[in-house]
């Protein structure tokens, strides 16, 4: 199966943007969808490019993918409905449509992505009032942190992005956002060690499609270790995927809390970030 007749140019865009944009769409187009896209479904029916042949249709796939985006999703929704005005700042956005999903009419939104794949999402994926796209690399921060209204509360979203970076990397993006931004936070995902590992030996493919080189791996239990990046973070806490539908939604909770899957599974996490000195 193919998207549409629209042909936009991909070729320096990651596969992955593509990847996660058709197993989102695949599991929104699903009468019992756990996740509802009409977005994500509108972009694949639009662009003419072969998913179903490079990555597959797994429904088993499709609703792993969709349980992890809702996981941020749900944090997103969280902060909206305690700062209405807030701002969510989405690191490597790539086709990400979440602001269609959960936009509250009154927040604003910032896309930080690299310039050519700011250029697709801008003809694929027009900004609105309140959002704006800036073609720059996610892990500068003096790129993009100064484009933030720090007069409002702050979200930082990095979905799908650390687990492509070197650890040094995120570990420095992590403490650059603990310090820039106080009173702030972080959602960010992690792929388990073990999956890590695999992916860059080139291990994990499917179809036409190789799952790139992850650099950067956490298990679920080392999770507090991401304190150490900054003596601003001041919190870390695990959000857990729900509403699993069959067979999958059955052992999800046994995959949450039995040991070893519970360590060895990817992971969904946030970190809260100091106050500033002085302030209430």
């Amino acid at each position: 199966m193919s998207g549409g007749g629209e042909r936009p140019e991909l070729e320096q865009v990651p596969e992955t943007a593509l990847w996660t944009l058709w197993h989102r769409a695949l599991e929104a187009r699903r009468p019992d969808a756990v996740l509802h896209d009409p977005e994500a479904v509108k972009l694949v029916d639009r662009i003419d490019f072969p998913f179903a042949e490079r990555f597959g249709a797994s429904g088993v796939q499709g609703q792993l993918q969709a349980l992890r985006v809702a996981c941020f999703d749900r944090e997103v929704a969280d902060f909206l409905a305690r700062e209405p005005r807030g701002t969510v700042v989405c690191l490597g956005d790539g086709l990400e449509t979440q602001y269609w999903r959960v936009d509250n009419g009154r927040a604003h939104w910032l896309s930080v992505d690299l310039p050519e794949s700011v250029a697709l999402r801008e003809k694929l994926l027009p900004p609105g009032p309140r959002q704006r796209y800036l073609a720059a690399d996610a892990t500068d921060l003096d790129a993009w942190a100064d484009e933030v209204d720090r007069d409002q509360a702050v979200l930082i979203s990095a979905q799908g992005l650390l687990m492509y970076l070197p650890p040094a990397r995120v570990r420095s993006l992590i403490a650059g956002c603990a310090e820039r931004f106080p009173g702030g936070s972080l959602v960010l995902d992690a792929v388990p060690r073990w999956f890590g590992r695999l992916a860059s030996a080139g291990r994990i493919r499917g179809r036409g499609y190789q799952v790139p080189p992850m650099p950067w791996a956490m298990d679920a239990d080392e999770r507090d270790k991401l304190r150490t990046a900054s003596p601003a973070v001041v919190a870390v806490r695990d959000v857990r995927p729900t509403g699993g539908r069959g067979l999958l939604g059955a052992l999800l909770p046994l995959a949450m809390t039995v040991p070893p899957l519970a360590s060895r599974r990817l992971s969904v996490t946030v970190l809260d970030f100091a106050e500033r000195s002085g302030q209430p």
